[in-house]
């Protein structure tokens, strides 16, 4: 089987390599459609969206069996969606809201697989409540200073500076990351693709 991670995610190749197999990167580039302002359905889509292409545009100039994993992340505070941060005054909005609150982090994985002959496919979400402390307007101005806030949904990574501000989560860390490893492995396996 040929493993593709339909995602140049630092974070997801890194998660993934946990599983033990050997896979490709090569990230999505089509644009994307958001039919939807549900979270959970909006990851599942967009995942979706990312893992077909990929197996497509693979499978064209390929005989091998692909299993293509895509996977996308959303922020939601209050149900709505906060993606990538457009702007620094964009960035210092979404702090403000999720500082001193509970938000939750979604993310969708589809894993398209099979040959020129048969395609089979898969998807599921996670959530993952997280909390934050309440930040002074010093420590948002400093964090918003980084480059931190500005590639990542709700203007943050848990896994990185504004990790000191995370008072705690409640479900699956890696979902936070972008990938929930420990499902995608139990959904794999179930579907003997490791």
């Amino acid at each position: 089987m040929r493993y593709i991670l339909a995602s140049g995610s630092p974070r997801r190749r890194e998660l993934l390599g946990t599983l033990g197999f050997e896979f490709e990167i090569i990230p999505a580039t089509g644009e994307e459609i958001i039919k939807s302002e549900v979270p959970s359905e909006v990851v599942v889509s967009l995942s979706g969206q990312k893992a077909k292409e990929i197996f497509h545009k693979v499978l064209r100039d390929n005989k091998d069996t692909l299993v293509v994993i895509g996977s996308d992340t959303v922020v939601s505070y209050r149900e709505k969606i906060l993606g990538k941060p457009k702007d620094k005054a964009d960035a210092e909005r979404m702090i403000n809201d999720i500082a001193g609150n509970t938000h939750e982090v979604y993310t969708g994985v589809t894993v398209v697989y099979g040959n020129a002959d048969e395609e089979k496919v898969f998807s599921f979400y996670e959530c993952t409540k997280v909390r934050v402390y309440p930040m002074t307007k010093e420590e948002i101005e400093a964090y918003l200073d980084t480059d931190e806030p500005y590639d990542k949904a709700g203007a943050y990574g848990i896994q990185g500076l504004f990790g000191k501000y995370v008072e705690g989560i409640e479900g699956d860390y890696n979902c936070v990351v972008g990938l929930p490893i420990a499902r995608l492995y139990r959904e794999m396996k179930k579907h003997k693709l490791v």
